[in-house]
């Protein structure tokens, strides 16, 4: 797992000289991108969720498109159309900015459902499908959406379906007085960003994809894993509990923390440190939970202080 180690270290310091005194919320999104998952930050505006997707991209070389989402836009907007060729009597495929390694889809939630529907299949299928002809989308393919959890008016609140495509939610918070010092001083003259050099490629990324996969998880930690999804559906405050794509996805998020962290095994601290922001999102309060002021995270927080912890043994 040195490798990965290697990989990653270097990812997360490169796009920490841009997003400064955030690297856990920069590996989590490291941990996305390992995962080949995607990622919704929620958050107030101003905080560098644009830059976050931005200096991702640089520091691997890949691709990036910007959607900022409006009311009035239509799902070809998105996805890409047909126009017809007078010179040639065909039709052309114009691609979309869906058809990039890493996209931006800024506040998701302005769109209507229906074009929050076209990147459904782009999400979880990897491709687009367009006037009946499919179109792969090539590794990796990450999305990182933003939405902003004070102002709801002219929103459309993200069905579940699409929260659940969603590997993890975060939200990257105001900077420290300290780092907001450090910020003002890195960008008097410019901007850290036009600086920020590649630091890995495409198919390094792709091999350390499936790298990860390798990594040791011991029946008890798996069980320990079905356990707190399972909680989360028996719980009395809860409504509807996280699905089996959550226990996948905790998992598999669980495997690259490890070999970021130059483990070739999964803890249940791996788990502790990862139910937050990948289960989070995938539990609905109950409205009598929600008129007390109960939220995801305190249910969390109790199932995990709850659910007994498995022990070591012999591998």
């Amino acid at each position: 797992m040195q490798a990965v180690h290697q990989l990653a270290e270097r990812l997360i310091q490169n796009v920490g000289q841009v997003i400064l005194g955030k690297r856990d919320v920069i590996e989590l999104t490291v941990i996305c991108l390992l995962c080949q998952g995607h990622l919704l930050i929620e958050d107030v505006p101003g905080v560098g969720k644009t830059m976050l997707a931005k200096a991702l991209a640089r520091s691997l070389g890949g691709s990036f498109k910007r959607i900022q989402f409006t009311p009035d836009m239509l799902p070809s907007d998105v996805t890409g159309t047909s126009i017809y060729n007078q010179k040639t009597g065909d039709f052309e495929f114009r691609p979309g900015p869906i058809m990039a390694q890493i996209v931006l889809a800024d506040e998701i939630n302005r769109a209507t459902p229906k074009t929050q529907a076209a990147l459904l299949e782009a999400m979880e299928e990897r491709q687009v499908t367009v006037d009946g002809v499919t179109y792969p989308l090539g590794p990796p393919f990450l999305v990182l959406a933003t939405q902003n959890p004070i102002e709801y008016e002219g929103t459309f609140p993200l069905p579940e379906a699409q929260l659940d495509r969603f590997l993890m939610r975060v939200s990257l918070g105001y900077p420290s007085p300290e780092q907001e010092m450090a910020i003002l001083d890195a960008q008097q003259f410019r901007h850290p960003i036009e600086q920020l050099k590649q630091v890995t490629t495409v198919e390094a990324l792709v091999a350390t994809q499936e790298a990860i996969k390798s990594v040791y998880a011991d029946k008890l930690i798996k069980e320990y894993i079905v356990a707190l999804v399972d909680a989360t559906r028996r719980h009395p405050e809860v409504y509807l509990g996280a699905s089996p794509r959550g226990a996948l996805t905790l998992f598999r998020a669980a495997q690259a923390r490890a070999a970021i962290h130059n483990r070739d095994y999964v803890i249940p601290d791996d788990i502790k440190a990862l139910a937050p922001a990948t289960l989070g999102h995938r539990i609905i309060i109950s409205p009598a939970a929600r008129l007390k002021g109960i939220t995801a995270g305190d249910v969390l927080d109790e199932l995990l202080r709850t659910t007994p912890v498995p022990g070591a043994r012999v591998r």
